[in-house]
């Protein structure tokens, strides 16, 4: 299906006309981020905790310490919420109240299953390397048998998924812009920096193509 179905939970409310179902954009999205914030409660209290992530077909997958409170409880099959967040720019109006973003946006809602065999625990640690970074995992030491013992994966469904984009400039109505205020977009771009080598590496290894012409999605 190329829509994701919209439910009583993942319907967009506040300005739908900003909302998509579309398969392929919420992909896109979540191919292009990093983190994500999953919030959740946990004895009446509510918590957000960010996270990273990879998108691994259709699912998510999270890792972290056995220990981590987050994961430990998403564990046990409470629901939970989990939204990503690109900004492309932020919207300057003739108002105060005007300014606004233009931003691209998943939200999901869902339970989590852990993984519990080492083979595939292993084969979802490669997939989080290689989402920071195509080629990595086999230039680095793969985990340990103790450090995966200490990890714990979790598998995120991607059924009740929404997402939410804006563009353009302000909606202000005509008669705001008899204003001297500049007005328009300042758009915004993750863009990496220089590699910075680290002073314990043997200084005589290079930094490797895809990390020097560093791009997303990997």
């Amino acid at each position: 299906m190329s829509q994701f179905t919209p439910t009583e939970r993942s319907k967009v409310r506040r300005h739908p006309e900003r909302a998509s179902y579309d398969r392929e954009l919420v992909h896109a999205i979540l191919d292009q981020a990093f983190v994500c914030n999953v919030a959740f409660v946990v004895d009446g209290l509510p918590y957000v905790v960010p996270t990273n992530y990879v998108r691994d077909g259709e699912r998510l997958l999270l890792h972290g310490s056995i220990a981590s409170r987050l994961m430990t409880t998403l564990a046990s099959g409470a629901p939970f919420c989990l939204s990503v967040t690109l900004l492309d720019g932020i919207v300057f109006s003739p108002t105060a109240t005007g300014h606004s973003v233009n931003y691209r946006s998943v939200v999901v809602m869902a339970t989590a299953e852990k993984i519990a065999s080492a083979e595939d625990k292993l084969e979802a640690m490669r997939k989080f390397v290689e989402y920071v970074a195509r080629d990595r995992w086999k230039a680095v030491r793969p985990p340990s048998e103790n450090e995966l013992k200490a990890t714990m994966v979790l598998a995120v469904p991607l059924v009740e998924v929404s997402a939410k984009a804006r563009t353009g400039f302000a909606v202000d109505s005509e008669k705001e812009y008899e204003t001297s205020a500049w007005t328009g977009v300042l758009p915004f771009a993750w863009t990496p920096g220089t590699p910075v080598n680290d002073p314990r590496a043997k200084s005589a290894v290079p930094v490797p193509a895809n990390i020097q012409n560093y791009k997303r999605p990997q």
